[in-house]
C-alpha cells in the first residue's frame, strides 16, 4: 500500500504461509477495537472497519475512508496485517 494513497482492502484471516489466523473471533475482537457506542448505549462497529467473511476465511474489511477521520486507526489496522503476516487484499466499497 502506498503510504500518501489510502487504499481500501481486506484483511483476510490466512497467514502469508496459509494458514487459518487465530483465535477464531480475531476480526470482531479487531472491529471491537474501533467500534464506538451511541446514544441508545450499545456498541456498534464503525461502518469503515467491518467483520466478514471472505474465500472461507473470516475478515475485516478497511474503508480508505477511515484514514481521513483518524490516521492512526488506519496506520494501527495496516500494521496488525503486517505484524501478524495476514494476507491483505484490496477491496473496492459500494459507496
Amino acid at each position: 500500500m502506498s503510504p500518501h494513497q489510502a487504499e481500501s482492502f481486506v484483511i483476510v484471516g490466512a497467514t502469508l504461509e496459509g494458514r487459518q489466523f487465530r483465535p477464531s473471533d480475531w476480526a470482531e475482537r479487531l472491529c471491537g477495537v474501533m467500534s464506538v457506542f451511541g446514544a441508545e448505549r450499545r456498541m456498534a462497529y464503525s461502518p469503515y472497519v467491518q467483520p466478514g467473511n471472505q474465500g472461507g476465511f473470516k475478515c475485516v474489511f478497511v474503508n480508505a475512508r477511515i484514514r481521513d477521520i483518524e490516521p492512526m486507526a488506519y496506520a494501527f489496522l495496516v500494521n496488525f496485517a503486517k505484524d501478524n503476516h495476514l494476507k491483505v487484499e484490496p477491496w473496492e466499497p459500494e459507496n
